[in-house]
């Protein structure tokens, strides 16, 4: 049976040279070929017999190609800046007040816009900051009953005469403990 398989084979390579295909298949998917007496079948190398099947797998290699690009000219600008120039200068100036003094949401605008900031810089550099007014009122009441005596009413009317809310004046007073 070995040698019949073996002669069977022989002669369908022989088959196909003589069609004039050398290459082999490579399909990816297994071939059966068949082992017959009488008919071989088309160049898909298949050939029918009642008895006997061997299957035989074609092996195809896979080569992946890399396509090389060259490199991007495209620059990319960055983005454009929150602030400008003079919008930035009033944040760093508002910041330093805060530094060192205590101020008012309306006194620090107010403070801003005496150096040349304009209103609307001087407004958008205290929001910005996101300053805890209650704090900067407490802080303020701090530093008056440091330096002069006040009734809790005088304090509070000299926090809300400096432009702090009555709720923040109050906060300022009572953490102060007046």
């Amino acid at each position: 049976m070995k040698t019949r398989v073996l002669v069977l084979v022989t002669a369908l390579v022989m088959m196909v040279v003589a069609c004039g295909n050398t290459e082999p298949t490579t399909t990816g998917q297994a071939e059966t070929v068949a082992i017959a007496s009488t008919t071989i079948a088309t160049p898909t190398t298949t050939i029918a017999t009642p008895t006997t099947t061997i299957a035989t797998t074609t092996t195809e290699t896979a080569t992946t190609t890399v396509p090389t690009t060259t490199p991007s000219t495209t620059t990319t600008t960055a983005p454009a800046p929150q602030f400008t120039r003079s919008e930035e200068n009033a944040i760093r100036s508002a910041e330093s007040y805060l530094s060192i003094l205590s101020f008012s949401r309306s006194g620090l605008i107010g403070q801003l816009e005496y150096e040349g900031f304009t209103s609307a810089e001087a407004t958008m550099a205290v929001d910005y900051l996101n300053v805890d007014w209650n704090e900067q009122a407490w802080k303020s009441a701090e530093a008056y009953l440091d330096i002069m005596a006040f009734s809790r009413s005088g304090l509070i009317g000299q926090l809300e005469y400096e432009g702090f809310t009555s709720g923040q004046a109050t906060y300022g007073v009572d953490k102060a403990g007046l």
